[in-house]
């Protein structure tokens, strides 16, 4: 046991493969484009609004449909109801998201530049945890504003939880809750670091492998001198 984690400590520390590095300096590219493009879109559509309201979620803004009229007709509604507006200040957890974008995208240079096995295991494990913790606080902005309703509202109803994919039926109202852009190209990243980080751990490996047992001859003849203890004679 202790053997194999030795040789995995020094696997770790060895330079990612030259294919590799290429692949991570395109990877920077979807998280460019995911610095000015939607996250989130939410659309609500009932008898009186035919047409339907929309409300795009940027990681520095919140935009309404209709030429920015549909989130004041969304934060009207919502006053009647008691729910809090959607606004920049509202959704303000997601100040930290083009902070986060900034360092994955030096993190992952400086790995395709000079990094070995062991920082891109570092890169995969923070894009895995940033992922996750945008989309949990996402998910816990939206049961807060469901729940967190004022008593003194015109109309009262049972506190509720968004729609946070797919459509949901809210009163009368049905509410669609779908990821835009910037939310694909942030998995198309994620999604490339974790097949590279996989690909190191398994074939890199075996490669990493292959490679020391060759390069040591001791190896190679105590292989021929146990194959020649076992032969018959």
């Amino acid at each position: 046991m202790r053997d194999a984690l030795e040789k995995f400590y020094r696997f770790v520390e060895e330079p990612i493969r030259l294919g590799s590095r290429p692949i991570l300096v395109l990877l920077v590219l979807p998280l460019i484009l995911a610095f000015p493009a939607p996250l989130w879109n939410i659309s609500m559509k009932a008898p009186q609004y035919p047409q339907g309201l929309s409300l795009d979620i940027y990681a520095h803004k919140v935009e309404g449909g209709n030429a920015g009229n549909d989130i004041q007709e969304i934060n009207t509604l919502n006053h009647y109801i008691g729910m809090a507006p959607l606004n920049r200040a509202a959704l303000a957890d997601l100040d930290w998201i083009p902070f986060a974008l900034g360092v994955l995208f030096i993190l992952t240079l400086r790995v395709a530049a000079v990094g070995n096995v062991r920082a891109l295991i570092d890169l995969s494990v923070m894009t895995l945890y940033f992922s996750l913790f945008s989309l949990a606080r996402f998910v816990y902005k939206l049961y807060t504003l469901g729940h967190d309703l004022d008593p003194k509202a015109p109309m009262t109803i049972e506190p509720f939880m968004p729609a946070v994919f797919g459509t949901k039926q809210i009163a009368n109202f049905t509410v669609t809750s779908m990821p835009r852009a910037a939310s694909v190209y942030m998995a198309i990243f994620a999604l490339g670091v974790a097949a590279l980080t996989i690909w190191h751990l398994v074939v890199g490996r075996i490669e990493s492998r292959r490679a020391a047992a060759s390069a040591d001859p001791s190896s190679t003849l105590a292989g021929r001198d146990e194959t020649a203890r076992r032969a018959p004679r």
